[in-house]
Protein backbone atom coordinates (compact mmCIF):
# COMPACT_ATOMS: atom_id res chain seq x y z
CA UNK A 1 0.00 0.00 0.00
CA UNK A 2 1.10 3.53 -0.76
CA UNK A 3 0.62 6.49 1.79
CA UNK A 4 -0.53 9.77 0.27
CA UNK A 5 1.00 12.74 0.92
CA UNK A 6 -1.58 15.48 2.64
CA UNK A 7 -0.53 18.91 3.55
CA UNK A 8 -1.11 17.80 7.65
CA UNK A 9 1.67 15.86 6.48
CA UNK A 10 3.58 17.97 4.60
CA UNK A 11 4.31 20.28 7.39
CA UNK A 12 7.40 20.84 9.65
CA UNK A 13 7.56 18.57 12.16
CA UNK A 14 7.72 21.50 14.71
CA UNK A 15 4.92 22.52 13.38
CA UNK A 16 1.57 21.28 14.50
CA UNK A 17 -1.92 21.89 13.75
CA UNK A 18 -2.84 23.48 17.17
CA UNK A 19 0.40 24.88 16.90
CA UNK A 20 2.01 26.84 14.55
CA UNK A 21 6.13 27.27 13.98
CA UNK A 22 7.73 29.62 15.91
CA UNK A 23 9.21 32.16 13.89
CA UNK A 24 12.61 32.84 14.57
CA UNK A 25 13.28 35.82 11.79
CA UNK A 26 14.77 39.12 13.11
CA UNK A 27 11.86 41.83 14.20
CA UNK A 28 11.75 44.27 11.68
CA UNK A 29 12.47 47.65 12.63
CA UNK A 30 9.78 50.43 12.23
CA UNK A 31 10.68 52.02 8.81
CA UNK A 32 8.76 55.09 9.60
CA UNK A 33 9.86 56.17 13.12
CA UNK A 34 10.03 59.49 14.18
CA UNK A 35 13.50 60.66 15.37
CA UNK A 36 13.08 63.00 17.95
CA UNK A 37 16.34 65.23 18.07
CA UNK A 38 15.04 68.28 19.97
CA UNK A 39 13.59 69.40 23.06
CA UNK A 40 9.81 68.84 22.90
CA UNK A 41 7.67 71.68 24.91
CA UNK A 42 5.90 70.69 27.76
CA UNK A 43 2.11 71.45 27.68
CA UNK A 44 2.24 75.12 29.73
CA UNK A 45 4.93 75.93 27.21
CA UNK A 46 2.95 74.88 23.86
CA UNK A 47 0.10 77.19 25.25
CA UNK A 48 2.90 79.67 26.37
CA UNK A 49 4.29 79.92 22.87
CA UNK A 50 0.67 79.92 21.30
CA UNK A 51 0.09 83.15 23.36
CA UNK A 52 2.83 84.91 22.42
CA UNK A 53 2.27 84.55 18.96
CA UNK A 54 -1.13 85.17 18.77
CA UNK A 55 -0.27 88.45 20.43
CA UNK A 56 2.43 89.60 18.45
CA UNK A 57 0.15 89.22 15.03
CA UNK A 58 -2.17 91.31 16.63
CA UNK A 59 0.20 94.00 18.38
CA UNK A 60 2.48 94.10 15.53
CA UNK A 61 -0.15 93.81 12.43
CA UNK A 62 1.32 91.16 10.37
CA UNK A 63 3.59 88.00 10.43
CA UNK A 64 7.25 89.51 9.23
CA UNK A 65 6.58 92.08 12.15
CA UNK A 66 5.72 89.71 14.89
CA UNK A 67 8.10 87.38 13.84
CA UNK A 68 11.33 89.39 13.65
CA UNK A 69 10.39 90.60 16.82
CA UNK A 70 9.93 87.31 18.34
CA UNK A 71 13.13 85.93 17.07
CA UNK A 72 15.55 88.74 17.53
CA UNK A 73 17.44 89.56 20.47
CA UNK A 74 15.91 92.12 22.78
CA UNK A 75 18.54 94.02 25.05
CA UNK A 76 15.88 96.13 27.15
CA UNK A 77 14.41 92.15 27.90
CA UNK A 78 17.84 89.92 28.03
CA UNK A 79 16.60 88.00 25.23
CA UNK A 80 14.69 86.42 22.60
CA UNK A 81 11.12 87.14 23.49
CA UNK A 82 9.93 83.91 22.16
CA UNK A 83 12.38 81.99 24.57
CA UNK A 84 11.46 84.37 27.28
CA UNK A 85 7.74 83.95 26.99
CA UNK A 86 8.16 79.98 26.82
CA UNK A 87 10.34 80.12 29.75
CA UNK A 88 7.77 81.18 32.83
CA UNK A 89 4.79 82.94 33.04
CA UNK A 90 6.82 86.07 34.05
CA UNK A 91 8.41 86.04 31.14
CA UNK A 92 5.63 85.75 29.02
CA UNK A 93 4.08 88.77 31.10
CA UNK A 94 7.41 90.39 30.53
CA UNK A 95 6.90 90.39 26.77
CA UNK A 96 3.23 91.27 26.44
CA UNK A 97 4.83 94.56 28.46
CA UNK A 98 7.50 95.07 25.75
CA UNK A 99 5.18 94.35 22.91
CA UNK A 100 2.19 97.05 24.09
CA UNK A 101 5.74 99.86 24.77
CA UNK A 102 6.82 99.07 20.88
CA UNK A 103 3.57 99.09 19.29
CA UNK A 104 2.98 102.98 21.77
CA UNK A 105 5.61 104.06 20.74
Amino acid sequence: MTESTTPESAAPESATPEQPAVDTAKPRSKQFRRAYTTVRLTPDQATRQGQVATSAFHHFGGRDAAMAFLNAHDETLGGRPLDLAIASPDGLAAVEAAMQARVAA
